[in-house]
This record gives structure tokens, C-alpha cells and sequence, in this order.
């Protein structure tokens, strides 16, 4: 975090560039993650421990890794963005 705030927080164009970099990221993180989730936990019910096996249980891991992803860039993203409107709405 002090990464962030010290070098790209501190520039409101980097502050800009990485909000959009952040953007991509969350949303390639978070695209139809809900229905692979829930088509997963389906998978995993249905065989059970065949499904484990053949790395139901794997995938099941890093759907909730990519998860934490998205939500890590969905933090970055917002700190960013305040960044970017305290800057466009300064008066000086």
C-alpha cells in the first residue's frame, strides 16, 4: 500500500494509468466468475469425489484466488479514482 500511495498516488497521471490498468484487471477477473463459481460447486455436488479428482477441487481455488484478484483491483481501482477527481476538481 505504501508502494501505491508514495509512487503512483503521489502522480495524477500515473494515478490515471493504473486506474485503468485496474479496470481491465477487475473486469477480466470478475467476468462471468459468478456462473463458472456456481457451475463448479455444481460439478463438485453432482460427483463429488471423482470431480475432486479429476481438479474440480483446483479449480474451485483459483476461481476464489481470481476472486481476491478482482477484489484487490477493485481497491486499487477506487483509490485511483479519488485520486483522479481530487485532481480534475481542484480549483487551483
Amino acid at each position: 500500500m505504501r508502494l501505491l500511495r508514495h509512487h503512483v498516488l503521489s502522480r495524477a497521471w500515473l494515478s490515471f494509468l493504473v486506474l485503468g490498468l485496474a479496470f481491465f484487471v477487475f473486469g477480466a477477473c470478475t467476468l462471468n466468475l459468478g456462473m463458472l463459481l456456481v457451475g463448479n460447486l455444481k460439478l463438485l455436488g453432482e460427483h463429488g469425489w471423482q470431480a475432486v479428482v479429476e481438479g474440480g477441487l483446483r479449480q474451485f481455488g483459483e476461481l476464489v484466488a481470481t476472486g481476491y484478484v478482482g477484489i484487490a483491483a477493485y481497491v486499487v481501482l477506487k483509490a485511483c479514482e479519488q485520486r483522479c477527481v481530487e485532481w480534475l476538481t481542484d480549483e487551483r
